[in-house]
């Protein structure tokens, strides 16, 4: 993506790329490696952060006829999304069905994913109330412990698969629980639970892989591929150099540059001792911002190319940074720098603050300025 400049919106402190292009490329070559699987698209957390109301039609536009979410008002705003362009496409909701809910699933369109033996017994009651056969999709537990069919309840849907009456079972899912650690055993573990439980259940189609579990290969494709983080940049193969394109870009400006002398301070907590003369510049970008806050003291902004060291602790609305080694037509009040992008990886900046992509993602503030490109 190009560096962008703050003449695009000159009352912004910090200017959000988003390259919808990317994020299709990226489904696109995820669709083509499960093929002729089908390629679904996780969408949950407002596209990871990105924007439901624009990533969803774009993967729309493109093919993608399946959506992923955690909750239902997470389902409504993907259905929303999805009317002018592919209003057929399905939608899943993980989170599974909230009691006396029922109607309003029919009503939307979204299929639930049923978690446990309970929810079973109320989508088949809601089905033979209306008359009808409804559809759902059923998860299994294989070794994750949250939600899912666990051991217990698996034993008695297969021994009563009268329960399953009225229910039109259109995938049978599991959840990985260590596909990115690609020498970890669980993923062929769970793989050989989940094929054993379908040896004992109705015939349906079955999701198997997330963004990692496609790379384990064809045997763990199944019918549906669930790719979430891969999507949007993150490393799908944290062994192997990264397949996926970039999918953001985060500038922002430089409010203020000082020059300090040792003995001084910066910021909260009198955190950074500056240990001779240096020159420290302000960035208008927070953990409000979802910058963490983790990140003070040993994280970096790229300026003019270059990596500048952040200083002192992150606050809510500002990052200090020690700009010493650059000269004042690089670095002054009003230049734009790089917070996330070629030169900080979303990646990189997430093994600084001591988290993964998926966070740094998710938690990207409402304060930017966006621009979407490539869509």
């Amino acid at each position: 993506m190009t560096r962008v400049t703050s003449d695009l919106n000159p009352r912004a402190g910090a200017i959000l790329t988003v390259d919808l292009g990317a994020v299709v490329a990226n489904w696109t070559q995820l669709r083509d490696r499960v093929a002729p699987a089908e390629c679904s698209a996780v969408v949950k957390a407002d596209a990871y952060g990105l924007g439901v109301a624009r990533v969803v039609p774009a993967l729309a536009t493109a093919g993608c006829r399946t959506f992923v979410v955690a909750q239902f008002e997470e389902a409504l705003a993907v259905r929303r999304a999805l009317e002018p362009v592919a209003p057929q496409a399905q939608v899943f909701s993980l989170g599974g069905l909230p009691v006396g809910c029922e109607g309003e699933f029919i009503a939307n369109r979204i299929l639930p994913v049923l978690n446990h033996l309970g929810e079973i017994a109320a989508w088949r009651a809601f089905a033979a109330s209306r008359g009808e056969v409804l559809p759902a999709v059923i998860h299994i537990d294989t070794g994750m412990n949250r939600l899912g069919l666990g051991p217990d309840e698996l034993d008695d849907l297969a021994g009563h698969p009268q329960w399953l009456e009225g229910i039109d079972v259109r995938y049978w899912m599991t959840h990985l629980a260590c596909a990115d650690e690609f020498d970890n055993p669980m993923t062929g573990e769970q793989l050989d639970r989940f094929r054993a439980a379908l040896t004992r259940l109705p015939k349906a189609k079955a999701s198997f892989a997330n963004s990692s579990g496609i790379f384990h290969g064809k045997d763990h494709h199944f019918d549906l591929a669930r790719p979430g983080c891969a999507l949007y940049g993150v490393n799908p193969t944290p062994h192997l150099p990264n397949p996926m394109r970039d999918t953001v870009r985060l500038d922002a400006k430089l409010l203020q540059v000082r020059n300090c002398d040792a003995s001084m301070t910066v910021g909260y907590g009198a955190a950074h001792k500056v240990a001779g003369p240096a020159r420290i510049a302000t960035i208008g970008v927070g953990y409000a911002d979802g910058y963490m806050r983790s990140l003070g003291g040993k994280g970096h902004i790229f300026v003019d190319g270059v990596a500048a060291p952040i200083v002192g602790r992150i606050s809510m609305d500002l990052i200090t940074i020690d700009v010493t080694g650059l000269s004042e037509s690089a670095a002054h009040a009003g230049r734009m720098v790089e917070l996330i992008g070629p030169n900080r990886l979303v990646d990189t900046v997430a093994a600084e603050g001591g988290t993964i992509g998926y966070e740094i993602l998710t938690s990207l503030g409402r304060r930017y300025h966006r621009i979407y490109v490539g869509g």
